[in-house]
C-alpha cells in the first residue's frame, strides 16, 4: 500500500462527516479516493487486490469520516473481491460505468483521476444501481465453462472440416460424404496407416475427433449441472415455454441473481437490446431497433422467439395475425421478443408457481394407456407427452387438458 495523500488544509473540518469513495480497480491493485459530501478532495490511496489490502482500503475511507457510499468500477470484474468486502463491512456500494470519452479527453487519465470519478458519480446520483451479488455466482461460472466447451468444440468441427477439403483423395473421398456424429465415430476409431503424409493427416483427424466426443460430453455433463442450479434458483423461469438450461442461465446472469436492480420490465427490456429507442425528429414519428444492451441476452429472448414460433400455439397465431397485418418476419421476431422480456421480467421478479405435474405419468399408466396413444389423441409426437410428464417442458395449456382427458378415460 502506498502512503495517502494528506488532505487539503480547507477541507480538514470535513473530517469526520459524511464521505464518499470511489475505486478505480485492476488486477492486482485498487486505487481509492474520498470526497467530502460537497465534492472537495480528501485523499486518495492505493492498495492490493487482497483481503488484507481490501481491510485497509475499508479502514482508509472510514478514517475520513461516515462513508455514506462507494463507487466501484467494475464490480464484476476486477473490483468484485473489494465489492464484497465492501457489502459485508455494512457498506453501501454503487456500480460505475467508466467515464465517458469526452470527460477522459478533456481531464486525462489515471488511478486517482478514475478514482475520484467513480467518487464524484455516486455523489451526484449519476451511478446509483446495484452490483450484482454473488447468488449466480455458481450459474455464472457453469454457464461460462458449457459455452466455452461449445466453442472449442466447433472449432474442432471445422478444423475437420478444412481438413477433409485439402486431404489426399483417399480419405476425402472415404470420411467427406461422412456427417455429423457418423463421421467424428468413424475418425475416433481409425488407425493411421499409409505414407508420412496419409499418417500425419489421419493422426491429425483422429486426434480432434476425439476431441470433438470428449467436448461433447464435458458440455453434457455442464449441461445437466447447469440445469439443475438453474431449476433450483427459479423454477419459474426454466418451466417457462422455449426456455432452456442455458437461456434461463443467461437471463439469470444478465439479471445479476438480485433482480431489485431492474426498476422495471421497460428497463430490462433496454438492458436486453429488445426496447425500441426513439428516433423521431420535427415531423418524423418513429422508433429504431436499440442496438445496445446485453448482446447475450438479446440472443435468448431471440432463441426462445424461435422456439415458440415452430411449438407454440398461441404464437403461431400471433405471427398469422402479425403478417396478414403486413408486417415482416423480422419484424414479427422483434415484437416477439419485447412480449418476451416482459413475462421473463415478471419470472425474474416474482416467484412464479409452476403447476404440479407429478400425477400425470401414474394417472396415465392407471388407465394402461401408452404414449402413443395419449399423443395421437391430441395429434402430438410421443416425445412432447414425454416430456411434458418429466417436467421438461411447460405446457399450462397441454396439461390441463392432457389431465381431463386422462381422468375421463
Amino acid at each position: 500500500m502506498t502512503s495517502a495523500a494528506a488532505p487539503d488544509t480547507a477541507d480538514q473540518d470535513v473530517l469526520g462527516g459524511d464521505v464518499l469513495g470511489g475505486v478505480d480497480s485492476h488486477a492486482d491493485t485498487l486505487h481509492v479516493a474520498v470526497i467530502s459530501d460537497n465534492g472537495g478532495h480528501l485523499a486518495d490511496a492505493e492498495f492490493t487486490t487482497t483481503a488484507a489490502g481490501y481491510a485497509a482500503a475499508l479502514a482508509f475511507l472510514e478514517a475520513h469520516g461516515h462513508v455514506r457510499a462507494i463507487g466501484v468500477e467494475g464490480t464484476s470484474s476486477y473490483g468484485t473481491g473489494f465489492t464484497r468486502a465492501a457489502r459485508s463491512a455494512g457498506l453501501h456500494v454503487v456500480e460505475v460505468n467508466r467515464p465517458d470519452r469526452a470527460e477522459r479527453r478533456r481531464i486525462g487519465k489515471s488511478d486517482p483521476i478514475d478514482a475520484y470519478a467513480a467518487a464524484r458519480a455516486a455523489l451526484s446520483g449519476r451511478a446509483s444501481g446495484s452490483p450484482k451479488d454473488d447468488t449466480v455466482a455458481g450459474i455464472r461460472a457453469l454457464h461460462n465453462a458449457a459455452r466455452s466447451a461449445i466453442k472449442a468444440r466447433t472449432a474442432a468441427l471445422n478444423q475437420i472440416g478444412h481438413l477433409l477439403i485439402t486431404a489426399p483423395d483417399t480419405i476425402r473421398a472415404k470420411y467427406g460424404p461422412l456427417k455429423g456424429s457418423e463421421r467424428t465415430d468413424a475418425l475416433a476409431r481409425l488407425r493411421p496407416a499409409g505414407d508420412a503424409v496419409h499418417t500425419a493427416v489421419l493422426t491429425a483427424l483422429k486426434s480432434l475427433a476425439r476431441r470433438v466426443k470428449e467436448l461433447t460430453a464435458e458440455h453434457e455433463a455442464l449441461t445437466r449441472a447447469l440445469d439443475g442450479e438453474v431449476t433450483v434458483h427459479n423454477p419459474g423461469l426454466r418451466a417457462v415455454h422455449g426456455v432452456g438450461p442455458d437461456t434461463a442461465a443467461q437471463l439469470l446472469v444478465t439479471a445479476g441473481g438480485n433482480p431489485e436492480r431492474m426498476r422495471s420490465e421497460a428497463s430490462f427490456a433496454a438492458l436486453c437490446g429488445a426496447a425500441p429507442v426513439p428516433a423521431s425528429s420535427g415531423r418524423t414519428n418513429r422508433h429504431r431497433l436499440s442496438r445496445g444492451g446485453d448482446r447475450q441476452a438479446n440472443a435468448a429472448l431471440y432463441r426462445i422467439a424461435l422456439v415458440r414460433m415452430s411449438s407454440d400455439v398461441r404464437t403461431r397465431a400471433y405471427v398469422v395475425r402479425q403478417t396478414a397485418a403486413g408486417r415482416t418476419k423480422k419484424e414479427v421476431i422483434r415484437l416477439l421478443k419485447r412480449a418476451i422480456a416482459r413475462e421473463m421480467f415478471r419470472c425474474l421478479t416474482t416467484t412464479v408457481a409452476v403447476p404440479d405435474i407429478a400425477d400425470l405419468r401414474p394417472l396415465r399408466q392407471a388407465k394402461n394407456i401408452t404414449l402413443t396413444a395419449a399423443a395421437r389423441h391430441f395429434g402430438l409426437w410421443p416425445a412432447t407427452i414425454s416430456t411434458l410428464e418429466r417436467g421438461i417442458r411447460r405446457d399450462d395449456i397441454l396439461a390441463h387438458a392432457y389431465r381431463d382427458w386422462l381422468q375421463a378415460a
